[in-house]
């Protein structure tokens, strides 16, 4: 039996990023993480877990507070600068 790897952000540390310290938006908050995870699963071309860089979990915090802020213009800067040096050239 194979087991799962850890995911590379987990809603406790979401909560913490946010500042969130009730479980009403758990739901939302897991479904942000799932979200901004595969987005920059997909900019990668990597699958991430727990032991993933710290630069592309810090990207999924950031889209994660981009998104729970409502939108591109929450003061939240790009992404790319910690995603760049993670992607894979695909030929």
């Amino acid at each position: 039996m194979e087991t799962a790897m850890a995911q590379p952000v987990t809603v406790a540390e979401a909560k913490l990023f946010l500042r969130v310290e009730h479980e009403a938006e758990d739901g939302l908050i897991q479904t942000l993480i799932t979200a901004a995870q595969a987005r920059v699963e997909a900019d990668v071309g990597l699958s991430l877990t727990s032991t993933s860089p710290a630069g592309l979990r810090l990207a999924i915090l950031m889209l994660v507070l981009r998104a729970y802020e409502r939108g591109e213009d929450a003061g939240v800067p790009p992404i790319d600068e910690w995603v760049a040096p993670h992607r894979v050239v695909r030929l």
